[in-house]
């Protein structure tokens, strides 16, 4: 009877071992693997690679966040995005980066990652920094002025903004641990999603008039 329970213990730990093993990302096993953004090629996670020999330094090096993004925009702001898509080299590394520049007032309407945790520094400015806790929080409201130096952090798929409570412009970066981080912003989800979705259902949800919903349709029909 010991020698059984030992047994069905040894099995279930290897089981649980395998589990452990097949649920998390394959390290990459070659140096680097740029993106092959038009490659027909079926892939399960990433794109696939272009060859080695057509892949020069430029997978290294980038210079796409260097330049300010024009914030004349409903919001006040421009996100200057650096994922696979715009910069190929980080396919597999589980890497991006976003530029955030804000005009007084601007805001990065409330949003969530999906696929990644965030980190950011405010490079210029000051900015109210928000992260809304799920229901396991009492859906309790983080919050900050963050200066130019200081850091945050958002957790991985928390609701979260960024306001600019200066009289300046202010910009921030940020880094992902996903080379596509995704991105759902809360108020665009709702309004403005492809197809609609039925006003009773949000009249219900919201506890609103059929009037106001309509109404904020209409805001974001044709989106950000």
């Amino acid at each position: 009877m010991g020698c059984s329970k030992t047994l069905v213990a040894g099995l279930f730990a290897m089981l649980f071992l395998a589990l452990t093993v097949l649920a998390t990302d394959p390290d990459p096993l070659q140096d680097f693997c740029v993106a092959d953004l038009d490659g027909k090629a079926v892939s399960l996670n990433g794109h696939t690679c272009k060859p080695m020999s057509e892949a020069g330094d430029d997978f290294l090096f980038s210079s796409k966040l260097a330049k300010a993004g024009n914030t004349s925009t409903p919001n006040g702001s421009a996100v200057t995005e650096l994922d696979v898509a715009e910069w190929p080299g980080t396919n597999t590394l589980g890497v991006s980066m976003n530029r955030v520049d804000f005009a007084p007032g601007g805001t990065n309407p409330p949003h969530i990652h999906p696929r990644a945790t965030e980190i950011g520094i405010v490079m210029k400015g000051e900015l109210l920094v928000g992260i809304l806790g799920s229901l396991d929080s009492g859906n309790k409201l983080y919050s900050r002025v963050v200066r130019a130096g200081e850091t945050f952090l958002i957790p991985r798929g928390l609701m979260h903004f960024q306001f600019n409570v200066g009289k300046t412009e202010a910009s921030m970066v940020v880094s992902f641990n996903s080379q596509n981080p995704g991105i759902v912003f809360v108020p665009l989800t709702l309004f403005g999603s492809n197809p609609p979705i039925p006003t009773p259902v949000l009249t219900k949800a919201l506890r609103v008039e059929a009037g106001v919903v309509e109404l904020l349709k209409s805001k974001f029909a044709a989106g950000f």
